[in-house]
């Protein structure tokens, strides 16, 4: 049986050119997963790895969109493998099969891998870029209309720090490093 994986990274983002290259290829079970790839721990992803029986091809557009560094990835294949799965990557043109295959498999995983790195890499060197421009100042504080009169409820003793934090929708660091920064300390 061929089953297919389609995954993107957010909800908003379309499958239509994965789940068109499913049906060229006669795929008859699609998963979709539409999360970060960073890990294996994908609802469908799982249900589909549970899924595949022998002798079943796993049909995948490209390997990054199956996985997102090497081990992630050569784990996955082995997985597949100790079930007699085969492993197909269109754009790679990877068939695990066979030894040539096995062994593109590995370099292909190290450069979707060095990709995300670099991916990651360029994020944090535009936000440093931003920050030294005055363009990025960071996530913007929480701010509660009624923090101040929360605030003085439990500092009287009348409510207490539990009850303030569930009216502020506060985890206990946000609300007690927001008390401190209010008593300017």
């Amino acid at each position: 049986m061929k089953i297919g994986y389609i995954r993107c990274s957010s909800s908003d983002q379309n499958t239509a050119r994965q789940e068109v290259l499913m049906q060229e290829l006669g795929v008859e079970q699609v998963y979709i997963d539409r999360m970060s790839g960073k890990n294996t721990d994908r609802p469908e992803l799982q249900r589909m790895m549970n899924y595949v029986r022998e002798g079943d091809t796993v049909i995948v557009e490209s390997i990054s969109r199956f996985a997102r560094n090497t081990r992630d990835l050569l784990e996955l294949i082995d997985y597949l493998n100790r079930k007699n799965v085969e492993f197909v990557s269109k754009k790679e043109v990877i068939d695990t099969l066979t030894p040539t295959g096995k062994f593109m498999l590995t370099i292909f995983g190290a450069v979707a891998e060095l990709e995300r790195e670099y991916i990651l890499h360029r994020q944090r060197e535009g936000v440093e870029i931003a920050k030294a421009n005055g363009v990025y100042k960071g996530r913007k504080p929480i701010e509660r209309e009624n923090f101040a009169q929360v605030v003085t409820l439990w500092e009287s003793g009348r409510i207490t720090a539990v009850e303030a934090m569930r009216r502020l929708n506060l985890k206990p660091s946000t609300f007690y490093r927001k008390v401190r920064k209010r008593r300017g300390g």
